[in-house]
């Protein structure tokens, strides 16, 4: 991708799925730690800067040699900008109707200001790295978190 998004798609390696600091702290933690990115952002999509409903996002970098997942930080992200995030779930959302997946596009290409070749390109080539990355089992690096 030559140009730098704002928004990107960021596809967890099928082997990790549902491994994420959310699901392995409890809960009156997990608020803590969504209250402050929400407060971090002003009450506002960390990317698109509108407000309303707001989600917390675990921010990954991956060690593609050493099939190492590792927790960056957060950022409080609007719902459409956190389905981008997780373009597989709002595929299976909308195929079942919840969701709907133009209007989702539509969010990408608005925040990026690109064009639909360009949202095409760097949709495949998420898929092309979801799809590498799902071939090796990771670890997790859970930084501060480590339990």
């Amino acid at each position: 991708m030559n140009k730098e998004l704002n928004l990107s798609i960021e596809l967890v390696p099928q082997t990790i799925w549902y491994s994420s600091l959310r699901n392995k702290i409890q809960k009156e933690e997990w608020d803590k730690i969504r209250k402050k990115s929400y407060a971090d952002s002003g009450h506002k999509c960390t990317i698109c800067k509108s407000e309303g409903r707001l989600n917390c996002h675990e921010i990954w970098e991956y060690d593609d040699k050493k099939h190492i997942q590792k927790l960056k930080g957060f950022i409080a992200l609007c719902d459409n900008c956190h389905m981008i995030k997780h373009f597989g779930f709002a595929s299976i959302q909308a195929n079942k109707g919840l969701l709907d997946m133009e209007k989702l596009i539509e969010h990408f290409m608005k925040v990026n200001n690109i064009d639909r070749k360009t949202f095409d390109k760097h949709h495949e080539e998420s898929f092309q790295v979801w799809k590498e990355r799902s071939r090796h089992k990771w670890e997790q690096d859970l930084g501060g978190y480590k339990e």
